[in-house]
């Protein structure tokens, strides 16, 4: 640990933690950055494999790249933007999915969001309640929520659904987004795997109890994930249980990546996509060479990743390989093998993906979001009313917090 007195704190290196440190590192506002990892950028995770791939194994898109922040961050960086259209963006394969099918499914998820769109104006409901009763599509909507949201449609809120706001532009980093957020550190006072135990505000300075010791600020900016604050009511003294409830009608969802080496790639076209299958929801989305790469990028979402968490990792690629040798033939099976995966729902501090809300809980962000005292803040993509679920969330709240902090600093 750099320090053990400081003006402001900041728990948590991940997006929002990180522009929250740069932005008090312009203002010239002395801040010490604690992570309980060992490394910076949170839930945005690059790896490299083997070849030298680099792997998302958090957050990968930049999305509504045409106002994200991060792809001005990552340029500077020297980084390569890819503006290749996403799979999402064209048809997928034609493996037990015709393009009639898709074309019936595709009508079927605009009328699922503008119905959704429309419930949200009313009281909130559960996003899965517009859903036609019998929906030949119901399912496959159902699976690509799991994706959107990391959960069941029948626990997200149509409100909180509709708030969202993307321009429909997505973008990647070819070395890796969790390589560019966690490079956005560099300059920062960091202390690494050194995790926030307790937050005590109940004297003239905070005291920030940690693994290495204790911290005294003036002031304290939060970025720790809505499930982590969720799960811990004791982290504050005096404790705020409305920041505990608000967290808890936010839980994170889940989404979990397996990345497969593919021989004979060359088949495939790159950035196709394949589906599982279109007649459930507990299936994986398979994008097929993404960047090029003789890989196989496998999306498993919601409380079907959660049930192939608590077996064991093995558990994701055996699922993949019965679903692709079910599309593809069983031969199919001997030109794949597991590259990585990083299951974050049992991430210790993380508990899951990107946040949700419950219905009836989309206030939840508002009241997460509100500083307390002028001394602590709160940042973080759940923390945000339109790009929740995003690195850009936690980019754009991390920066507000760090502006709310000096304003009241100076006030």
């Amino acid at each position: 640990m750099t320090t053990s007195d400081t003006e402001i704190v900041i728990i948590g290196g991940g997006a929002a933690g990180i522009a929250a440190g740069q932005r008090l590192r312009e203002a010239k506002v002395k801040c010490l950055v604690i992570e309980a990892r060992t490394r910076l950028g949170g839930r945005a995770w690059t790896v490299s494999d083997a070849s030298g791939f680099a792997l998302d194994l958090g957050c990968g898109w930049l999305h509504s790249a045409n106002r994200n922040p991060w792809v001005a961050i990552a340029e500077a960086q020297g980084r390569i933007i890819d503006k290749t259209p996403p799979p999402w963006s064209k048809p997928a394969l034609q493996k037990g999915f015709s393009l009639a099918e898709q074309r019936e499914f595709s009508a079927a998820m605009d009328k699922f969001h503008d119905d959704v769109d429309a419930a949200a104006k009313g009281p909130d409901v559960a996003a899965a309640s517009v859903l036609e009763p019998g929906g030949r599509w119901n399912d496959l909507i159902m699976a690509i929520g799991t994706y959107i949201s990391g959960a069941e449609l029948t626990r997200v809120s149509a409100l909180d659904f509709a708030n969202y706001q993307d321009t429909e532009v997505n973008w990647r980093v070819v070395e890796g987004y969790g390589t560019a957020i966690a490079a956005a550190g560099d300059g920062l006072s960091v202390a690494l795997d050194c995790p926030a135990r307790r937050i005590d505000h109940s004297g003239r300075k905070l005291k920030i109890e940690t693994a290495k010791g204790t911290i005294t600020a003036d002031q304290a900016i939060i970025t720790l994930p809505s499930a982590v604050l969720a799960e811990n009511e004791r982290l504050f003294a005096p404790a705020l249980p409305e920041k505990t409830q608000a967290a808890r009608g936010l839980p994170l969802g889940l989404a979990d990546k397996l990345f497969i080496a593919l021989e004979g790639a060359e088949e495939f076209e790159p950035g196709s996509r394949l589906f599982g299958a279109s007649d459930r929801s507990a299936i994986a989305s398979y994008h097929l060479r993404p960047f090029g790469w003789p890989l196989i990028e496998a999306y498993f979402g919601g409380s079907h990743a959660a049930a192939l968490e608590a077996e064991d990792e093995g558990a994701f690629f055996d699922s993949a390989v019965s679903e692709l040798t079910g599309l593809l033939g069983s031969a199919f099976a001997r030109r794949v093998k597991p590259v990585g995966i990083h299951p974050w729902g049992i991430d210790p501090f993380a508990r899951g993906s990107y946040s949700y809300a419950l219905p009836g809980k989309a206030g939840c962000r508002a009241t997460l979001a509100t500083p307390v005292d002028d001394r602590l803040f709160f940042a973080g993509e759940a923390c945000s009313k339109h790009h929740f679920s995003t690195a850009h969330g936690g980019w754009i709240t991390g920066t507000a917090a760090a502006d709310a902090a000096i304003a009241a600093c100076r006030k």
